[in-house]
């Protein structure tokens, strides 16, 4: 499916070396956006080959979040399209919360929280010259699961969701939606240790659709979002999870 208006926009991707992030970036090129890509790794330049742009940003330091603005500012002038992306997840060790360091909670809300406030912060001169601006925040249906084990990562998505609500409101006025995408389980090439086969098994089983989920099962959605053709849509948290039971 082809999505309105998308050929005439520039839309950078945060976390887009590998994974899902990649995924995001591969279909919006396909959709004819102008693309850059952004990531802490150095691997941004070789995922970005034939994609779009690449730049390397730690999107949790105001200065390089700066630097990346200016950049774009040079290149293209303007932002149509912003997709929250970067996130630390795949790394993490499952463990109870009261043996998480202070050091890994700083870190990870670093990176999955303050990134995207700081980003769409940096963004925003640039996603004002846009006639039909969207930003895209990335949640995860792990917040609903109040899945254990994982207790940073699940307050930092619900940080995300919830700043999605009043930054929608707040960019509204300047005709800039903000919408979540939020989704479950995704196996993608990116190595997930702490994730048994049994567990995998386990959460396929919840899940309305028996089989696992990859980055084209968000592609489509990211696609949507960031078109024209959801002009009316908003402050909107969208769940993409093969159907999985919450509670």
């Amino acid at each position: 499916m082809t999505y309105s208006g998308l050929d005439s926009k520039v839309i950078v991707v945060t976390g887009a070396a590998q994974g899902i992030g990649l995924g995001y970036a591969q279909r919006l090129a396909k959709e004819g956006a102008t693309v850059a890509l952004v990531d802490r790794s150095e691997r941004i330049h070789d995922a970005a080959e034939g994609i779009g742009s690449a730049h390397v940003v730690d999107v949790s330091d105001p200065d390089s979040c700066a630097a990346l603005a200016a950049d774009l500012d040079n290149r293209y002038g303007r932002i149509d399209g912003l997709l929250n992306n970067a996130a630390i997840f795949s790394t993490l060790e499952m463990k109870p919360f009261w043996e998480i360091t202070v050091e890994e909670w700083d870190l990870l809300m670093a990176v999955n929280l303050r990134g995207p406030w700081l980003v769409t912060s940096s963004m925003l001169p640039l996603l004002r010259k846009s006639a039909a601006a969207s930003v895209v925040n990335v949640g995860a249906d792990a917040v609903n699961m109040g899945r254990p084990g994982y207790l940073h990562y699940v307050a930092s998505k619900g940080g995300v969701t919830g700043m999605t609500f009043s930054m929608s409101h707040e960019l509204g006025e300047f005709g800039i939606r903000v919408n979540t995408l939020s989704h479950g389980p995704i196996y993608t090439e990116v190595a997930r240790e702490t994730v048994s086969p049994a567990q995998k098994e386990a959460m396929i089983a919840r899940q309305a659709l028996h089989r696992t989920g990859g980055p084209d099962d968000l592609t489509s959605l990211a696609a949507f979002l960031l078109s024209d053709d959801s002009s009316y849509l908003t402050g909107q948290t969208i769940s993409v999870n093969g159907g999985l039971i919450h509670r």
